[in-house]
């Protein structure tokens, strides 16, 4: 008897692993899963804010990714049809990050289709932006977030903005204005001893209930997403490239030893217990920023590559039969629960960019 359980739990053990097999053709298959409900979501009910948000503007990213993987279908025409719409202008806040993450996807259209008008505002906006003074304290008072990226998250809307115009351009001095930027920022939020950056000033000191410092899966979900797009958009002989690479390098071998048993991270990285339930934005953009660390020579793929498809497996776990992606924290600022059913477009972006990466390492490492 007891040999014939053991041998029902092998064969359900290995059915368990098959199951669990990843290859490019189901990546792509639920990717396209999933940005086909969340387009029929805006069509059928609208959006949950403006075309130029922040949030939209992280999900036109995964698409813009998705795009350059599944060649066959009409994303990148779903994006400039939106552009259009927009009359490509960012958000009313010249000055806020937040309203100016939806300009990457402007120069990104702009390589594909080199229509002017997509990038002329954008590139005027971000000269007058560049030119501030860019002097004051980051911490969080005054609207400080109005004028600065005073906040972890904006490292992902602010920087990749100008470096995809710098790309789109061939000019430099935007890309020399993001690393600029982004330095200040890291400087002031960014932890040497955890390797892991601060929400914002608020959150010096806090503690979680085990102790341990306050870091927010998403916010360094953020940043290290950013952090590949500015690395995207750095040429090889760039003069300060080495210096985002090691930032990367730590970062990256930080948040491989903060994933969870069930193949995410969640809401808090250093106290995972006391949000039990696993999330799908910060776990999608690690595994973003770690595959694509390991398609470009960053990372070592014999060493990072099962924590990747690990990630990849829970976040394909997360997308309901109809192709909603569910476990999404929603908006904040820190560490809070989620459900089954929570969703937003910026976790549908973090989902199509890991898994556009996910896709090209499989392609890569067959």
């Amino acid at each position: 008897m007891k040999k014939y359980i053991v041998l029902l739990f092998g064969l359900f053990a290995l059915q368990c692993a098959k199951a669990q097999k990843i290859n490019p053709d189901s990546v792509l298959k639920i990717m396209n899963k999933v940005a086909k409900w969340q387009l029929r979501d805006w069509k059928e009910h609208g959006t949950r804010a403006p075309y130029y948000d922040w949030t939209m503007g992280a999900c036109y990213a995964g698409y813009m990714d998705l795009a350059q993987v599944a060649t066959y279908s009409n994303y990148l025409g779903e994006m400039a049809a939106i552009g259009d719409n927009l009359d490509w202008r960012t958000g009313p806040r010249h000055t806020m990050a937040d309203d100016y993450c939806v300009a990457q996807m402007f120069s990104q259209l702009y390589l594909v289709y080199k229509r002017p008008e997509m990038i002329a505002q954008w590139r005027a906006q971000a000269d007058s932006i560049a030119a501030l003074p860019h002097n004051e304290s980051l911490e969080w008072k005054n609207n400080i977030a109005g004028r600065e990226w005073a906040w972890c998250d904006a490292l992902f809307m602010g920087p990749p903005a100008f470096a995809y115009l710098s790309t789109a351009t061939g000019d430099t001095k935007y890309l020399d204005a993001a690393s600029k930027l982004w330095w200040k920022t890291t400087d002031y939020l960014f932890d040497k001893e955890e390797n892991l950056y601060y929400r914002d000033s608020r959150f010096f000191g806090q503690k979680e209930a085990n102790g341990k410092k306050v870091f927010w899966s998403r916010g360094n979900g953020w940043v290290m997403g950013g952090l590949v797009r500015m690395l995207d958009n750095m040429p090889e002989d760039y003069a300060g490239r080495k210096h985002f690479e090691d930032l990367y390098k730590k970062m990256a071998t930080k948040i491989v030893t903060l994933q969870n048993a069930d193949g995410t991270w969640h809401a808090a990285l250093l106290d995972p217990q006391s949000y039990p339930v696993k999330e799908a934005s910060g776990t999608g953009f690690y595994c973003y920023a770690l595959a694509y660390g390991i398609n470009h020579r960053l990372l070592p793929y014999r060493k990072y590559h099962e924590s990747v498809e690990k990630a990849w497996n829970a976040l394909a776990g997360c997308v309901q039969a109809d192709g909603k992606l569910g476990y999404v924290q929603q908006i904040g600022e820190k560490p809070e629960k989620v459900t089954a059913n929570d969703t937003e477009t910026y976790g549908v972006g973090a989902f199509l960019l890991a898994g556009s990466e996910v896709y090209r390492m499989l392609q890569t490492h067959k």
